[in-house]
């Protein structure tokens, strides 16, 4: 067989491979569910977590619900009563035994943002030490990776008895972080959508409105906090382990050597009984009992008082949009995403509406390449869709991939795209040719949701897509 009809035969079989798979319906991946949490607890330092362990483990031993925390900084500035090693040495001793607590709970997800444990009663010198923009981007990506439905996080106020700088400090960027994470302007690049399978930089993370946000105090009066959120008993016992919350608690604690070495020897030689009735004394708990998680807000309807995860599976009352992407209607629709999308909502954002925009959106890019169109299909989160995309492009231009059906995952957006290959043309070509105009189309369910136009002008150089 002659070389010729290899290439020949090599071709038309690419060919045959392509419109097949334009025929079978893809599924596309979603997020990673791995890394889904309920609950994300945003505190300062390792042993912050547990002025809410009794709580994680009532959710976590008896809601069945997944547990993610995070910790601004490594600890170490702080004291070691356990051993002698200090600074980064008892950064890496902390970090330690914080994986270790939140290991007894169940708890593997964990990161460290990286902020400098800092000495301080004023949170101003707490942000500066974190970096606060890039712990800020940090923690959003975080959110926007575990998608929590509630935030559990320090106070971000000043009461007497909570006065540390950092406390206050993951409570500021947990706030931060609880709006930011839906927006599209706030670290956009971690937005990207669809993407070349080895982009290093750009993300393909999902805008994501956690439910509600929730508040703990070190503040020496606790009673000032009743009546302001969710009430519980730390000396409740779990139906599943048959042992109070707060004693789940203590053996979580038990890791953090370096903090609380004598109060954890004097318990660790007790049997459970004899911890219960030892502990039986209210006042002698390190928790108050009951203990409250003062209410932040919520993006579903909700009181201040009720249970923690009360309202949040009513998407229907959903106060704060679920995602900016989101234009209001909850209708199947198709638009252009990429920076074409980042830029709509950058001037909603910024009151920008006047500025000159490009209608169809337009770009230059160099023949002989692959056009990228990025599309964001708008669609519902509660039952399977199959979406169907077809593309009209100009003569000689070929659909290496984004075409055919598409099932999507549960999700109120989903970002699609299309790539096509680009005959190469002369410089004398470039020069004469007119920008040409390629269109995608959507539809579901038999009924079309849109049309994607963009206006493409080839030429023989430039920086790429």
């Amino acid at each position: 067989m002659s070389r010729i009809v290899k290439i020949l035969l090599s071709m038309c079989a690419a060919v045959f491979v392509s419109q097949a798979a334009a025929q079978e319906t893809q599924k596309v991946k979603g997020p990673d569910e791995r890394y889904k949490v309920d609950i994300l607890v945003i505190v300062a330092h390792p042993d912050d977590e547990g002025a809410v362990t009794p709580y994680l483990a009532k959710a976590i031993y008896d809601l069945h619900k997944t547990v993610g925390v995070v910790f601004g900084t490594r600890g170490g500035s702080g004291g070691n009563d356990y051993r002698r090693e200090h600074g980064p040495a008892m950064a890496d001793v902390r970090e330690i035994e914080a994986r270790q607590a939140c290991a007894k709970l169940g708890i593997d997800k964990v990161w460290f943002l990286g902020g400098k444990d800092t000495a301080s009663q004023n949170v101003l010198n707490s942000l500066a030490n974190w970096g606060h923009g890039a712990s800020l981007e940090e923690l959003v990506r975080i959110v926007r990776l575990t998608r929590p439905e509630v935030i559990i996080t320090w106070l971000p106020s000043i009461f007497i008895g909570e006065n540390h700088g950092d406390h206050q400090a993951a409570g500021v960027l947990a706030t931060e972080a609880f709006d930011a994470a839906a927006d599209p302007t706030v670290f956009p690049a971690q937005l990207a959508g669809a993407s070349k399978r080895l982009e290093p930089y750009l993300e393909n993370l999902t805008p994501w409105q956690p439910k509600k946000i929730y508040y703990f105090s070190d503040a020496n009066n606790q009673k000032q906090f009743a009546g302001k959120g969710f009430a519980y008993s730390v000396r409740e016992i779990s139906p599943s382990q048959k042992k109070p919350y707060w004693l789940l608690a203590m053996r979580s604690a038990e890791s953090h050597l370096t903090q609380f070495p004598d109060d954890i020897n004097r318990w660790a030689n007790l049997n459970d009984e004899e911890i219960q009735k030892a502990m039986s004394d209210p006042s002698k708990l390190w928790w108050s009992d009951p203990e409250t998680l003062i209410f932040g807000k919520s993006a579903v309807a909700a009181k201040p008082t009720d249970d923690v995860f009360a309202g949040i599976d009513d998407s229907a009352a959903m106060r704060i949009q679920p995602s900016p992407f989101d234009n209001g209607s909850h209708a199947n629709q198709l638009r252009v995403g990429g920076p074409w999308a980042f830029y709509a909502e950058f001037r909603k954002k910024h009151q920008l509406d006047d500025l000159p925009v490009a209608d169809p959106p337009e770009i230059m890019v160099k023949s002989g390449t692959t056009l990228m169109i990025p599309l964001i299909v708008e669609h519902s989160s509660t039952r399977a869709t199959t979406v169907k995309i077809d593309v009209a492009a100009p003569q000689g231009w070929r659909v290496e991939s984004g075409e055919g059906r598409f099932q999507l995952p549960l999700e109120k957006m989903t970002a699609l795209q299309v790539d096509v290959a680009i005959p190469s043309i002369s410089r004398e070509e470039a020069g004469a040719a007119k920008p040409q105009t390629i269109a995608v189309r959507a539809e579901i369910d038999g009924k079309p949701i849109g049309e994607v136009k963009l206006k493409v002008a080839l030429q023989n150089g430039g920086v790429p897509q």
